[in-house]
Order: structure tokens, then C-alpha cells, then sequence
């Protein structure tokens, strides 16, 4: 259903920018501006709950479980500017896993909101944790802003990198630095891993 409030908000913007929104390129804009904005925020509407509990599963494995190279886009929330990027995420069951598919499907949920990169990071985390109640989680989000590289300090080629490190992943340097080798495997991630390793913060909440 079409939101007519919505459009004449985006009509007065247009207008307030110089523009005319009369003119053929920009008359159907408000319809397309809404629709996408249903679409970049998506995820509001999506109940985590219902999205991992009907997937859950018995098994005995102990071991890592990473998924990695998980394309995400989100929307900053202070410019509402697309940041976008890869998630690597990992967790150690206790006795419960979740269908692989389900951690794709759990970032978008949380990425199709207007995002903090560090809040994002961790709301991933402490979901899987809350979940699964595992051994273990890490979460690390690589990403372009598009807030730093069109406009403020311009810098085209930076990229943000946050975690959040829970449980064993967190406390045991040595299963942690198996995670970190194993997603830097990337050029994306490997100075960020070889900090981690010096002992440099990273986004996380203490368990």
C-alpha cells in the first residue's frame, strides 16, 4: 500500500533541493524513492524470533562453525547513505545449531535497518548467543561507508571493520586466532586480523 504522506514529503524535498518535481524525470520519483525505502528497511518487519526458533537443531558437534563472505547493505542512520560490505560470523555449539541459511537471513534482518555499523555487529552476536546459548560467537562486518567516500572526509578507499567477540571466542586467544586465520584468508581482512592479533579493541560486549 502506497503511503501519499511519504510522497509529498519526498516532493517537498525535491523541491527544497532547487529541483522541480514536475518535470518528466522526477514525477513518478516520490512512488520510486518510497518503495525503496520499504524495501532498505525490510527488516523492521522481519521477526527474528520466528526466523531462527524453526530452525534449530540436536546435534553433537563441538567444533567452529563460521559463515563468511555474507554480502550486506544497510543504510546509515545519521546521512541515510548505503554502507555496505561482508560479514564473517562463527559460533561453537553447546548441543544446538541453526540451519546454515538462517545466519544469511538473520544479517539481513538486521542490516535492512537504518544501521550503526557497531550496533549492527552486535546485534548479530548477542542474537546468536541468545539463541543458541553456543560456547562461543564472533561477528566481523567489513565495510564501505558511502557517508566518508561521497561526502565529509571523501575517502574513497577506507574501510570500517568492527566485531564482537562472546564466550570462548572472546576469553581463548587460541580459538579466537583460529577464527581470525581463517576469514583472513581475504585481503579484506588480513591487516585487521594482524592487529587483533596485537591485542587492538574491537566492538564487543564483555559476557
Amino acid at each position: 500500500m502506497y503511503n501519499n504522506s511519504m510522497r509529498d514529503l519526498v516532493r517537498a524535498l525535491l523541491a527544497a533541493l532547487g529541483e522541480d518535481p514536475t518535470r518528466d524525470g522526477l514525477t513518478r520519483t516520490p512512488e520510486r524513492v518510497e518503495r525503496s525505502l520499504r524495501f532498505l528497511t525490510s527488516g523492521y518487519k522481519t521477526d527474528v524470533g520466528t526466523l531462527l526458533n524453526g530452525a534449530l537443531f540436536d546435534v553433537d558437534y563441538s567444533e567452529m562453525v563460521i559463515v563468511k563472505d555474507i554480502d550486506f547493505y544497510s543504510l546509515c542512520e545519521h546521512h541515510l547513505l548505503p554502507f555496505f560490505g561482508k560479514c564473517h560470523v562463527a559460533y561453537i555449539p553447546r548441543n544446538k545449531v541453526i540451519g546454515l541459511s538462517k545466519i544469511p537471513r538473520l544479517v539481513e534482518a538486521f542490516s535492512r535497518r537504518l544501521q550503526v555499523q557497531e550496533r549492527l555487529t552486535n546485534q548479530i552476536a548477542n542474537t546468536i548467543r541468545a539463541t543458541l546459548n553456543p560456547l562461543g560467537v564472533a561477528v566481523v562486518l567489513e565495510a564501505t561507508h558511502l557517508c566518508m567516500s561521497m561526502r565529509g572526509v571523501e575517502k574513497q578507499n577506507s574501510t570500517a571493520v568492527t566485531s564482537a567477540m562472546l564466550g570462548v571466542l572472546r576469553d581463548d586467544a587460541r580459538t579466537r586466532m583460529e577464527f581470525l586465520e581463517l576469514i583472513r584468508r581475504r585481503n579484506g581482512v588480513e591487516s585487521w586480523g594482524a592487529a587483533a592479533e596485537q591485542g587492538a579493541p574491537c566492538v564487543a560486549e564483555k559476557v
